[in-house]
């Protein structure tokens, strides 16, 4: 069960999940400090929400019919047969404990106001029904607004309230959050193109809705809003501008591929998301810390 578990778990997510919190995170450190400990508890509670929703993607999936044999995109351990209803249940149930310890642990070891524990509640809820439940979120067209609110806002903003304990509502902050939500909303509507004749008539993705060439207009235009809210500033430029050619490069393969042969480019714009977000939160913590030895 071990090894169809981890495959289930595709842990090839986490660069996208972490890529708002190490950005907020380094943020927050560089403009007011902060404990490392609590950074870390964020990270860790944000891989445990990444992990819960794939399981609960898989399952939902799963239970509807949308990872049948006409999936364009890798089969999952519960189509191969590696998992059970049951064993995935288990699974899911297991993660959701994980995920309130670790977020119980966050706010403690963070000194955070108990609150915030609505907002992690939230965020269990978003991970485990987008594809779950009566009536998913997912499947209604509605999965790129809640990616744009939990990966990009919740995440940056979230993150940096949790170690700074205050928001500083500036375009240095405000631009990353609405650049890491654009690029990962991005990674979610290339699946979405990827699928759409299997998800013909099972769910209404946003490519279903508008048609697959709209659909690719709009992922070209996520793309260019969400590194622009990363290279906005001449200092940013000079470094997040080092990633501008492979977000070209995915928009090339977006407009050139169809089908199967769009799965290189979503770990490209995956592991480039990744890498802008921790560019722009290394960048602004590395000059906030020289300026402190001056």
């Amino acid at each position: 069960m071990l090894t169809p578990l981890i495959k289930s778990m595709r842990l090839r997510t986490l660069p996208l999940s972490l890529a708002g919190v190490v950005c907020g995170g380094l943020l927050a450190m560089g403009a007011h400090g902060g404990s490392w400990w609590a950074f870390t508890l964020v990270l860790l509670t944000a891989c445990a929400l990444q992990v819960l929703s794939n399981l609960s993607n898989e399952m939902g999936d799963h239970l509807s019919g949308v990872d049948g044999e006409g999936r364009e995109g890798p089969n999952y351990s519960m189509t191969d047969g590696g998992l059970t209803v049951k064993q995935m249940w288990k699974a899911i149930n297991a993660m959701v404990v994980v995920c309130c310890v670790s977020g119980l642990l966050m706010v403690w070891m963070s000194g955070s106001p108990w609150w915030l524990l609505l907002l992690g509640a939230a965020a269990i809820w978003a991970a485990t029904h987008y594809t779950l439940g009566k009536n998913p979120y997912g499947y209604r067209g509605l999965g790129d607004l809640f990616v744009f609110i939990f990966f990009g806002l919740v995440s940056v903003l979230g993150s940096y309230f949790v170690i700074a304990h205050t928001i500083d509502f500036d375009a240095s902050l405000l631009c990353p959050a609405v650049g890491v939500g654009s690029l990962s909303v991005a990674v979610l509507n290339v699946n979405n193109i990827r699928d759409m004749a299997s998800d013909e008539g099972l769910r209404k993705t946003v490519p279903l809705r508008i048609g697959e060439h709209c659909a690719r207009w709009y992922q070209t235009a996520l793309i260019v809003i969400g590194v622009g809210c990363f290279i906005w500033s001449p200092i940013m430029f000079r470094y997040c501008g080092l990633t501008v050619p492979f977000f070209v490069w995915h928009i090339i393969g977006v407009w050139t591929r169809r089908g199967n042969r769009l799965d290189p480019m979503l770990p490209l714009l995956v592991i480039s998301t990744f890498v802008i977000a921790l560019l722009y939160g290394g960048v602004a913590f590395l000059f906030a810390f020289l300026c402190q030895v001056k």
